[in-house]
């Protein structure tokens, strides 16, 4: 019967993505992050679904008439750079056949991103695209969450099988990065019934994140609360709630759960937690010696005796010194991104999404950056999917404030003529 199921919401995605090139981005998303034909049983959890979704999106894509030329940001062409250097490293690496492999599995991750800037080309189309990625990993996180409040948080919560966050720790990070989407969509829908919705899957992804067990989400947890606790807007209830969960935490928590959270403060006791630090030493060593190649992919195999357990490390360890740079760049660049568009926005009438976009989706970075610092996901696609939708906001939001110069008055009390409504402006009132 689930294969059934599964049969049915393939073709119904494949349809969809013929009938509208930008459907197949969001299909690629939901089978990315939620991976639905892995909880099959027969012979569907064994069909190539991504690739051939792909392909359809490929096809559709060519053929589209309302595709878009590729956004003019400096984060394309170093994202296209990055990709080359992995192939050079990977021409160097010290496992050859384990690397070649792990390339091409990364260049099956950067390929759809493409056609995520070329068919998303209206900001109708980018909120649903943030939603879908949002709902994805909610609906797994959801599940999660009834699952760890039933069983007393007694038991580890994973993520779907298949995916490149079905380990628990991974996992928890995932959630944690759609918690800001989720408000996102929740601060830009109308529909009331949505928003009661969002309110309740909001705390059993939480549920879901703290039942992983993992010390790095905790730590990403109370980075991220501090980060939407800045953004909002409702501090003095939001706060006493807080407080008050942090209160009774103890009453449901089983005391496991304290003791293995505990060994935050006394990493030095811990033998996984120096294992970590002995990786991170052995990579940093070893890309001294070798700075512009580093060991390929899969390197920890020979420089080290277990994997990096953080992005960072993993990235100049395996890449060497250069890709880091402009592995880190287009984070940071994305970060400074974030925080600046909402200033030149903000006292633009009509523009608030922006500031609510922006702010979300430095959020949902945040939680990746503090989260990966002991988790080795350089390679993960949540993060590019950040940085792309990035770029496409800036792209919208730069396209309305040109349009709306003329028709806002100025600081100088000025009023220039108001122009027929924009793309982006009819966008905003259908999803309104």
């Amino acid at each position: 019967m689930r294969d059934i199921a599964v049969l049915i919401f393939l073709a119904a995605c494949i349809i969809a993505s013929l009938r509208c090139a930008w459907h197949g981005v969001l299909a690629l998303a939901i089978f990315s992050y939620l991976n639905p034909h892995s909880y099959a049983w027969g012979f569907v959890r064994s069909l190539p679904v991504f690739q051939i979704l792909f392909l359809t999106v490929v096809l559709t894509a060519l053929m589209a008439k309302d595709r878009q030329p590729i956004p003019k940001d400096w984060r394309i062409p170093i994202f296209l750079t990055l990709w080359l250097y992995f192939f050079f490293t990977t021409t160097q690496a010290y496992f050859p056949a384990l690397a070649w492999e792990r390339f091409w599995f990364v260049t099956k991750i950067f390929l759809p991103f493409i056609f995520t800037l070329v068919l998303i080309n209206t900001r109708e189309k980018l909120y649903y695209l943030i939603i879908t990625i949002a709902c994805s990993i909610g609906f797994a996180a959801t599940k999660g969450g009834i699952f760890a409040l039933t069983s007393g948080f007694a038991h580890r919560v994973y993520g779907p099988p298949g995916t490149q966050f079905y380990e628990n720790n991974a996992f928890a990070i995932a959630v944690l990065i759609a918690i800001p989407m989720m408000l996102l969509w929740y601060h830009e829908t109308p529909r009331r019934w949505i928003r009661y919705g969002i309110i309740t899957a909001i705390p059993l992804m939480l549920a879901s994140a703290i039942s992983s067990w993992s010390r790095g989400a905790f730590l990403t947890m109370g980075v991220l609360s501090i980060v939407l606790l800045w953004h909002s807007k409702r501090k003095i209830l939001i706060l006493p709630i807080i407080i008050t969960a942090l209160i009774m935490a103890p009453q449901f928590l089983p005391e496991e759960w304290f003791g293995r959270m505990d060994t935050i403060s006394t990493y030095q006791e811990d033998e996984s937690a120096m294992s970590r630090l002995q990786a991170w030493s052995d990579g940093w060593n070893h890309t001294l010696q070798h700075p512009f190649v580093g060991s390929g992919f899969e390197g920890w195999r020979w420089v080290t005796y277990r994997d990096w357990h953080s992005s960072y490390v993993e990235m100049f360890s395996e890449h060497g010194f250069i890709a880091f740079g402009l592995w880190l760049s287009l984070i940071l660049g994305t970060l400074f991104s974030l925080s600046s568009l909402p200033r030149r926005t903000r006292h633009i009438e009509g523009m608030e999404w922006v500031g609510n976009y922006c702010y979300m989706l430095r959020a949902s970075l945040i939680a990746y950056m503090t989260g990966t610092l002991f988790l080795g996901l350089s390679y993960w696609d949540i993060l590019y999917h950040i940085i792309f939708i990035a770029v496409l906001i800036k792209q919208f939001a730069l396209q309305e404030l040109g349009e709306k110069t003329d028709s806002q008055p100025l600081s100088n009390g000025l009023t220039l003529n108001r122009p027929m409504m924009s793309t982006a402006q009819q966008a905003r009132v259908k999803i309104k």
